[in-house]
């Protein structure tokens, strides 16, 4: 059962960045779009330098760049540096910590599991 509100549901099916945007004032802030039985889509902005938490999720997760510049740190050294219109993958149980760098607000648009949540420990039965 999805317990998140969402912008779209049956009612609603369609909606613009745009209008996500004006909805919010400076960063940080969030904004669950899609909220469904087996995946939630959320819109997520952030200034430069404004980490998130380092953590990991039982599935896999990936990412919609859509204004900025954001470095994905990723377990085992393995960098990426994303920039606006680039799609960014997490596989499961590998630790990411996200960092909006450059000069300017970044916009990313999350793909994940419902009711998957940020891990921060690692339980040896998962890896």
């Amino acid at each position: 059962m999805v317990k998140f509100p969402a912008t779209l549901g049956p009612d609603l099916l369609s909606v613009s960045l745009e209008e996500i945007k004006s909805r919010h004032g400076s960063p940080p802030w969030h904004e669950r779009a899609v909220a469904c039985e087996h995946f939630m889509l959320t819109v997520i902005c952030q200034a430069p330098g404004h980490l998130n938490d380092r953590h990991f999720h039982l599935v896999d997760e990936c990412w919609y760049v859509a204004e900025g510049e954001i470095i994905w740190h990723f377990e085992g050294d393995r960098d990426v540096h994303a920039r606006a219109g680039d799609i960014i993958f997490a596989p499961s149980n590998t630790f990411h910590l996200i960092e909006p760098v450059g000069d300017e607000t970044t916009i990313r648009i999350g793909i994940v599991l419902t009711d998957e949540p940020h891990r921060v420990e690692r339980d040896e039965a998962f890896g």
